[in-house]
């Protein structure tokens, strides 16, 4: 699994070490990686040049599958993270046989009208989205609308109480959550 932050953070939160640990203790090695606009500054949102993460999730992944040939490999991102690697798995459904999402940035807050959903009908490959019913970036009701615009097999977990990250606690479950939309 190769597991990215979202805009404000880096490979070292606390959720995506949580999620990390989940995933190594259930089989999976896991790589957590700052994409390209982390690696040039270590604070503030990317700027404008999301393709260039895009091409360092393609860079990350195609080291993880020289390094375990033959294993199902898997997209991660939160929020930012998990949407770069929507998009490149839109553009090319071989890159990873799944996708973990971690509170996928749906539309801007107050931005309803704005959803980031132009590439799910591309998306053909299996993606678990974890999502809190009080994050800003989407409500429950708009994800479950965008998820049943993916032609793949998807699940939505919701986490009660949760905002635009979810707490740490449910990385426990995400593997047993994964294994039922992919083989692993």
């Amino acid at each position: 699994m190769a597991l990215f932050h979202g805009a404000g953070g880096n490979c070292e939160g606390a959720l995506l070490k949580a999620a990390a640990a989940a995933f190594c203790n259930s089989g999976f090695i896991v790589l957590r990686g700052d994409l390209p606009f982390r690696q040039d500054r270590p604070k503030g949102p990317p700027r404008g040049n999301p393709k260039r993460d895009q091409d360092g999730i393609r860079r990350a992944a195609e080291e993880l599958r020289q390094m375990v040939s033959g294993k199902l490999l898997c997209l991660a991102g939160h929020s930012y993270g998990g949407r770069q690697c929507t998009m490149v798995s839109a553009e090319d459904p071989r890159i990873a046989g799944g996708m973990l999402l971690l509170s996928y940035p749906l539309h801007p807050p107050g931005a309803a009208a704005k959803p980031r959903v132009e590439h799910f009908s591309s998306l053909r490959i299996p993606a678990l989205f974890v999502h809190g019913t009080r994050d800003p970036f989407g409500t429950i009701e708009e994800m479950q609308g965008a998820v049943a615009l993916i032609p793949a097999r998807t699940k939505l977990v919701t986490v009660q109480g949760a905002g635009h990250g979810v707490p740490e606690a449910t990385a426990a479950s995400m593997p047993g959550w994964l294994s039922e939309i992919i083989d692993v």
